[in-house]
Order: C-alpha cells, then sequence, then structure tokens
C-alpha cells in the first residue's frame, strides 16, 4: 500500500486522462521515423506550469527524436519552456552538485551512471513516483531515477549466409560447425560491459538463472569461440558495417543500428532471442532549480502518448506498456518493446554489473589479452 494513499491516486487519476487525449496527427520528417505521430492535445494541469526546465542529453538523432516527441509538445501544452543542453556527462552532476552552480535540472543518463554516482553521494532527487503513469512497470524505476527508454543487444546475421535456417540464439552463434563463419563481439574500450551474459546462455545456463553472473564459467565459454571471433568491436558503428562489408556472418549489435542496416536493404536480419535489454534513465540532479517543472517533464516523457511518439521516431522502446495501443503494428514489430520481442529479451541486471563489474571487467581483459 502506498504511504500517501490519497495524494498517490488522485495525481495518477489525473495522469491518467493522458490515454482519453485525441491521438490527432502530427507531422514530422526525419531519418528513419514514422511520417505520422499520434499528438497529446491535453494535460492534466498539475502538469502545467511556467518558467523552463534544462535538461542535458546527448545530442543527434536521439536529442532530435526527445525534441519533437517530447520537448516541443510539453511546451506547447504546460507552458513551460524546455532548455536542452546535448552534453550529457555524469561527471559534470558531480561538479554542479558539489559547488552548487546547477546548470542543469534534468539529465538522460543511465541507470548505473546514476546508482554509480549516489553510492558517492547525495547527488540526484529522489522521483515523486506519484506523478508516474502506472503503465510503466516497476522493473523500470528506483529510487533516484526513472528509466525512460529501452534498446536490445542482440545478434545481427547475415541472411544469405545460412542455407539450413536462421541461427536461433547463443548456442547457435557458439556453434561454429553448424554455423561456419567469422563472428564479432564488444570486447573493451567503449565504456560497457563484456557480453558474459551471452556466453553463458551459449553454455546453457538458462535466461532467468544468469545472475549472480559466473563469471569463470562465461570465460570458458568464451575459450570455445574465441578463434571465430575476427574482431572485439569497440564502437557501435563497427558491427553493422562489418555485416555491410561481409567481413563476419553474426554479431553482437545494438537493435537501432540494425534497424538502420535493414532499411538500407543490406542482407541482415536480427536474432532477438536472448537479447539483453538495456534502458536509458532520467535522473533530477539534487537541489536543481527547477525541480518541479523537471518532475513535471518527466512524468509527461511516460505517459502513453509521448512514449508512443519517442518510440515512432527512433527505434527505441518504450517503457509504458500503454503506448503501444498508438503504435502501428508494423513499427512495433522492429522494436524492443514489442511484447512478442520483449518476452524474448533478458532485463539487463544493472546492479549486479555494478557491484561486481571492476572484478569481472578485469579478468576478461586478461583473458582477452592471454
Amino acid at each position: 500500500m502506498s504511504k500517501h494513499p490519497i495524494r498517490s491516486i488522485s495525481r495518477r487519476r489525473a495522469v491518467g486522462l493522458i490515454t482519453a487525449g485525441l491521438a490527432a496527427p502530427f507531422v514530422i520528417r526525419s531519418a528513419g521515423a514514422q511520417s505520422t505521430l499520434p499528438e497529446q492535445t491535453t494535460v492534466p494541469d498539475i502538469l502545467k506550469g511556467s518558467g523552463e526546465v534544462r535538461v542535458a542529453s546527448w545530442g543527434g538523432a536521439k536529442q532530435e527524436a526527445q525534441q519533437k516527441a517530447w520537448y516541443e509538445p510539453f511546451e506547447k501544452v504546460t507552458g513551460i519552456k524546455v532548455r536542452v543542453f546535448p552534453t550529457a556527462d555524469i561527471a559534470k552532476v558531480r561538479a554542479m552538485v558539489d559547488t552548487g552552480n546547477l546548470e542543469w535540472d534534468l539529465i538522460d543518463i543511465g541507470r548505473g551512471s546514476i546508482l554509480r554516482l549516489m553510492k558517492t553521494g547525495d547527488y540526484f532527487e529522489r522521483i515523486d513516483y506519484s506523478l508516474i503513469d502506472d503503465g510503466v512497470g516497476k522493473e523500470f524505476r528506483f529510487e533516484n531515477g526513472v528509466e525512460v527508454d529501452s534498446f536490445a543487444v542482440v545478434m545481427g546475421y547475415r541472411t544469405d549466409a545460412f542455407k539450413d535456417g536462421p541461427p536461433k540464439g547463443w548456442v547457435d552463434f557458439w556453434d561454429t560447425k553448424k554455423f561456419p563463419g567469422p563472428r564479432a563481439m564488444y570486447g573493451v574500450g567503449a565504456g560497457f560491459n563484456p557480453e558474459m551474459e551471452f556466453a553463458l546462455m551459449a553454455a546453457g545456463v538458462p535466461a532467468d538463472k544468469l545472475y549472480p553472473l559466473d563469471v569463470d564459467k562465461a570465460l570458458a565459454s568464451y575459450d570455445k569461440i574465441k578463434e571465430s571471433v575476427v574482431k572485439w568491436w569497440e564502437t557501435g558503428a563497427q558491427p553493422p558495417q562489418m555485416l555491410t562489408d561481409n567481413e563476419v556472418v553474426m554479431t553482437t549489435v545494438w537493435n537501432g543500428r540494425m534497424a538502420a542496416l535493414q532499411g538500407q536493404g543490406v542482407a541482415a536480419s536480427i536474432c532477438w532471442n536472448q537479447g539483453l535489454l538495456g534502458r536509458d534513465a532520467f535522473g533530477i540532479l539534487k537541489g536543481a532549480k527547477n525541480k518541479a517543472n523537471a518532475m513535471k517533464l518527466l512524468a509527461y516523457t511516460l505517459m502513453p502518448i509521448p512514449q508512443a511518439r519517442f518510440a515512432m521516431s527512433i527505434p527505441y522502446g518504450n517503457i509504458n506498456e500503454a503506448a503501444n495501443r498508438y503504435i502501428p503494428p508494423e513499427r512495433l514489430a522492429m522494436l524492443p518493446s514489442s511484447p512478442d520481442i520483449k518476452k524474448q529479451l533478458v532485463l539487463y541486471n544493472t546492479e549486479w554489473w555494478i557491484a561486481n563489474g571492476e572484478m569481472a571487467r578485469a579478468k576478461f581483459s586478461k583473458w582477452l589479452l592471454g
């Protein structure tokens, strides 16, 4: 039961009015985006206001999608100005809060970055979940942040490489006899973690029994495929390029990169089965000058129609399941949040990696050099 039942129920009912809004068309012109987006024509009064909110984002295609899906319509219906800074840097959050010179209110950052920084001090406000739509699952909520979109690390493969049928999971990725050809996987260097989950599933560990990860077992599994991995990639652009150039027949890859590749007509496809479901989060800086407005914007982005707008603008998945009703079936079929796809994915355990990542990365680096 909620600690504040009366306040929580009244706000959630008000925010829930979003689903009753008219889904009128809003036209957007952007590469890879759907041409017509549902439009949110009204919001509850508790999300309206004045002044501004300052958001640190990442620039590029993602920020463009956020601008069209969230920030511009939010300004229109709430009266709150959104200022965007394309410099989302967790180190700057520490410096801003430590000095009291807060240039941002809200930051688009990973759950792990928020949790790691909170281990060293009080850098983020607690989220007022009484404002958040009930369609946002508990797995996407944490005390000092909330996840707002999803992506998947999956297997990409050449569709012209296997005459007897495509690979269906990591056991097949590891089976170099039945599925011959060079592979690629993420190694080290881009600030991410080794794909030990894939190595363990290839070794027969059930998806729902992965965590806590058995690092030594994962490395033993890697031993069986190491000779076939011709590239340990370091940047997200490398896997799709290797597939395009026919340098590899299979690789681990981010789903968004594959969507762009398939749009170019390359003979490549995704195996969603046993992929890792990652998420991006928003956090409100401790002592944010526009804290109330930041919370309003955060709540707005997690409503069904704004969530649908974002997922239709860029191939990131929505967090609020209620958004699916506003997304055309052909678009939903390419998103990690599609019910048919999501059930095949494994929820990435950020908390395990925060607690054990240094050890796991060190062991993997030593193995890779051995």
